[in-house]
This record gives structure tokens, C-alpha cells and sequence, in this order.
């Protein structure tokens, strides 16, 4: 190879890596401009609705009385869960729920920031004191799913936890045709 060759070839290299280079950027940019705009666009569009709730009277009335907590078969076949989160447990500690059934999970906080996550799922909500989080589930197996808090709430934090037992949906019937709210603490 001539000096005039490897002179071409160098120039040849310099040019297709300027043009990779030139690539990258681009994409770089484009994947920082798209981050932004998603950024921007979540932090300025508004939930579709918020629901607020004064944690100081959650217990003497409205829907997050001690009487309305757990599991309720609705009239549409779909069932609705209500739960509170307080420092260090969730009322009702364990939840019943059917299996193959869309659930519709209505949940606060009485005092500070708490997170519902059950493990082995996608399930996985903030409660913060003075607002209703609503989270859409469906269980496609029965079972116990562990329910810890995953927010820091404070010294005693460790020890909250919660469960949620799914069982068969003609044993949900059965247990809802006594009307109230089902719960399976002390079982």
C-alpha cells in the first residue's frame, strides 16, 4: 500500500466516523428532547380526577368508616376494596378478594405518606393523607400476597405489613351473601 492509499483510507475512515458520530448526537438529542417533553407534558397534565378526604375524620364519617372497610361485592358482578393506611398497620389488615374478577381498590392515609405494594404483582399505589388513590386489579391466581408498606412511614415502618388472600369466586358469592364488607383478619 502506497503512502497515497493509506492517506485515502485514513481520510475514508475520518469520514464515516464523523458520520457515526454525527449519528449518535442525533439520537442522543432526540432521546433527551423526547425525555423532557414526557417530563413536562406528566408534570402538566392534571390526574382526570382527584378525590380529597380529610384524614382527621376518616373514621367518624363518609366512605372510609370503620363499618365500609374491606371487600364488597358490587351490584355489576366487580368488587370494591376499601383500605386505610396508618401508622403501622392498614385497616383491614387482610384483605379478601375473588379470584379472575375485576377489583377496584379505594385506599388513604390518616396520617403521613404510605404505599400499598403486593408483592408478586403490578399493584403498587401511594397513599397520602387528604386524597383517595384508586388502583384497578384483577387476581389470576388464589392465594396469600404479602402487603407491605413501601413508603418510608417512620420509626415502626418494618412491621407494616398487610395481606391479601384471593380465593375462588363462588366462595366470594357465598361469603357476600350476608351483605357487609368481608375481610379475612382472624382467619
Amino acid at each position: 500500500m502506497t503512502a497515497e492509499e493509506s492517506h485515502h483510507s485514513a481520510e475514508v475512515a475520518a469520514r464515516v466516523e464523523r458520520r457515526w458520530a454525527t449519528i449518535a448526537v442525533i439520537i442522543i438529542v432526540m432521546m433527551a428532547l423526547l425525555a423532557a417533553f414526557a417530563g413536562i407534558h406528566r408534570a402538566t397534565m392534571p390526574q382526570p380526577r382527584v378525590e380529597t378526604t380529610d384524614p382527621s375524620r376518616l373514621h367518624l364519617s363518609g366512605e372510609f368508616v370503620e363499618s365500609n372497610l374491606g371487600s364488597v361485592l358490587e351490584a355489576n358482578g366487580n368488587v370494591t376494596v376499601r383500605a386505610i393506611g396508618q401508622q403501622y398497620s392498614f385497616t383491614p389488615a387482610c384483605i379478601v378478594v375473588p379470584v379472575d374478577t375485576p377489583i377496584t381498590l379505594r385506599a388513604t392515609s390518616a396520617d403521613v405518606v404510605h404505599g400499598i405494594l403486593v408483592q408478586g404483582t403490578n399493584i403498587n399505589t401511594m397513599l397520602v393523607p387528604g386524597y383517595v388513590s384508586e388502583q384497578l386489579m384483577r387476581f389470576t391466581r388464589t392465594g396469600d400476597y404479602l402487603m407491605p408498606c413501601q413508603e418510608f412511614c417512620s420509626f415502626g415502618h418494618e412491621g407494616m405489613w398487610g395481606k391479601v388472600r384471593v380465593i375462588d369466586k363462588t366462595e366470594f358469592a357465598d361469603r357476600a351473601k350476608g351483605g357487609g364488607r368481608l375481610s379475612c383478619v382472624g382467619q
